[in-house]
């Protein structure tokens, strides 16, 4: 148990003994500018200024690393590296992550090969540059991704442009009505409106393979989302945790109840929905919380069609 609490890292990267190449070395400072403005363009709500190490830190796993795309967002790559070089870890640990690294890389990426894996490659890590660390404010906690065809994009609950909402989401849109006054169901399911607001809509398992639920389960995701639950309990205040479900509260186990307000019903599931989501008001209460700690509350009707 010890072990799994300081698993904080995926993404440390191998030593690398060679230098870069001449050509690399070369660059001119515009080129630099142009690369990271090219990235910029695929990251919403990112820092608008990302340094050029922390960029080739990214292209250097990126190529050792397949699950890790080039488009993940900056803040959340610099924390979860950050918690690696900390001093309570020693060697045995490191090795440990190591293996589960390349536990993890290998196992999504022979599923890729073999069969069809949601979300795709690029959009595993919306939830990192959609809601970068420093704007979280509510955290809402999925078990894995959406398994159909065109529903998962990388936000929990959330299912791409085009695709109707699944039944939890109505079902969350169906209390957000009665709860949050002036509310309206809208048409479609994407819920980026709310990640850009500070809601981080995160799966503990980020990847499934195509109409197979679970089946990415105990392969290393769950260990990569204790570490960012984990870093927001120890860096952030105010926070509230909207826990559906048991699983859900079950992954809250790092979250310091001192510092963060944890809300917990049940699952929004139509299977579960009548046992206590509908007229819980978390969504209410949430805001409630937000403006006693001094934040800006949570728009829920902001959900434009990205």
């Amino acid at each position: 148990m010890a072990l799994q609490k300081n698993i904080m890292n995926f993404f440390k990267p191998l030593p690398v003994k060679r230098n870069l190449s001449s050509a690399e070395n070369d660059v001119s400072k515009k080129q630099k500018v142009d690369q990271t403005e090219n990235l910029q363009e695929n990251k919403q709500d990112s820092e608008s200024n990302v340094s050029d190490d922390i960029l080739k830190q990214i292209s250097i796993i990126t190529k050792r690393f397949a699950i890790v795309h080039p488009n993940i967002g900056e803040t959340w790559f610099k924390a979860l590296k950050m918690e690696f070089e900390k001093p309570y870890f020693d060697k045995s640990i490191a090795r440990e992550i190591t293996r589960l690294t390349f536990q993890l890389n290998k196992f999504v990426s022979t599923e890729r090969k073999t069969c069809t894996v949601y979300p795709s490659a690029d959009k595993v890590w919306t939830w990192t540059h959609m809601c970068p660390i420093g704007k979280v404010k509510v955290v809402i906690l999925g078990q894995d991704p959406y398994h159909n065809p065109g529903q998962a994009h990388g936000l929990c609950f959330s299912v791409s442009k085009g695709i109707n909402p699944p039944p939890s989401l109505l079902n969350m849109y169906k209390e957000l009505s009665t709860d949050i006054e002036g509310f309206c169901s809208p048409s479609h399911g994407n819920l980026a409106g709310w990640a850009r607001q500070g809601v981080l809509l995160l799966n503990a398992c980020i990847t499934v393979r195509a109409n197979s639920p679970n089946s990415h389960k105990d392969q290393g995701w769950e260990q990569l989302t204790d570490a960012v639950i984990k870093h927001i309990s120890d860096r952030s205040h105010g926070v509230v945790f909207l826990l559906w479900g048991a699983y859900a509260q079950k992954k809250a186990a790092f979250v310091d109840k001192k510092k963060h307000h944890l809300l917990k019903t049940v699952h929004p599931s139509p299977l579960s929905a009548h046992r206590g989501f509908f007229g819980c008001k978390h969504f209410s209460q949430c805001n409630e919380l937000l403006k006693k700690n001094g934040k800006t509350p949570i728009n829920w009707a902001d959900l434009p069609v990205d």
